[in-house]
């Protein structure tokens, strides 16, 4: 038996002996498992996919002129948008580069807001 004050902290089902009936065992040894699963789940699963959503929208609603920053940390202004890829202005001088859209990691403006 259990000093009083572990057994408040553990539900009766999951102290049951495994020499009897077995059926509240069986889900007492699986539960654990089932309550990792849904951790996982809900803490990672999830806010990593509504990220991926976020950015494939940010993605999409680019134009012309917007400020941008790679994920490689370059800022550049975007001049042409195509089907892959985005053409940048980086600097005053008129110096322009090419990226793929998957590189943008941010629009420049949004840490501000």
């Amino acid at each position: 038996m259990l000093p009083s004050s572990v057994a408040t902290f553990f539900p009766v089902f999951l102290m049951q002996s495994s020499g009897g009936s077995g059926g509240g065992g069986l889900f007492g040894l699986f539960l654990p498992l089932i309550l990792i699963f849904a951790v996982f789940y809900f803490f990672i699963y999830r806010p990593q996919q509504k990220r991926q959503q976020e950015h494939e929208d940010m993605i999409e609603s680019l134009e012309q002129g917007d400020k941008i920053v790679t994920v490689g940390g370059i800022h550049g202004t975007i001049q042409m948008i195509e089907d892959d890829s985005v053409l940048a202005q980086v600097d005053s001088k008129g110096t322009k580069l090419r990226f793929d859209k998957d590189s943008i990691s941010r629009m420049q403006g949004e840490d501000e807001e």
